[in-house]
């Protein structure tokens, strides 16, 4: 494997063809660059949400060239914080362009998904996010090791199948109570 950081990591998102598939399998993240808008969100503060501009660019810019960008978070419910702020953050993701599901943990056996989050890039390359004991993103390790890849292709079929798309989920129970 290799670890992509910075530029090089960035650039998979200009770089793919077809297909950028997400899955984040852990509740709470404390990356650092989400500490303030977290807070603003806790504390019933307005967010502008520029912070999170570069991001909504770089996936307006992947969708509206034809590719597709998405995202399932396995959550456990009843939501926690940083879910319910996940909630709120991702309807700007939709907005421009990225398909993102929800999957409650207890729906799908914990064999059937990845201890780990990933990227999974035009199905032949996965990358798994790296971050420091901190919190703070430290890049991601790539691999095109054909095992690994139909591995996580395996994961990402299975959770897809199962998670709930965004506005669909906003009304269900797992929100609601």
């Amino acid at each position: 494997m290799e670890l992509l950081q910075g530029e090089a990591f960035d650039a998979l998102f200009r770089d793919f063809e077809h297909d950028a598939f997400h899955l984040e399998v852990q509740d709470t993240y404390h990356t650092p660059e989400e500490s303030g808008p977290f807070h603003l969100f806790l504390t019933g503060q307005h967010d502008d949400f520029a912070w999170f501009q570069p991001w909504l660019d770089l996936v307006r810019n992947a969708t509206q060239a034809g590719r597709v960008i998405r995202r399932t978070r396995v959550v456990t419910v009843p939501h926690r914080d940083y879910t319910r702020w996940g909630l709120t953050v991702a309807e700007h993701n939709t907005a421009a362009g990225e398909d993102v599901r929800w999957l409650p943990r207890h729906l799908i056996n914990p064999d059937e998904l990845s201890a780990d989050d990933f990227w999974l890039f035009d199905d032949k390359l996965v990358v798994f996010t790296v971050f420091e004991p901190g919190g703070r993103f430290a890049g991601g390790a790539a691999s095109t090791d054909p095992v690994i890849v139909n591995h996580c292709r395996t994961v990402r079929d299975r959770a897809w199948e199962l998670a709930i798309p965004h506005r669909r989920y906003l009304e269900t129970e797992y929100v609601t109570a």
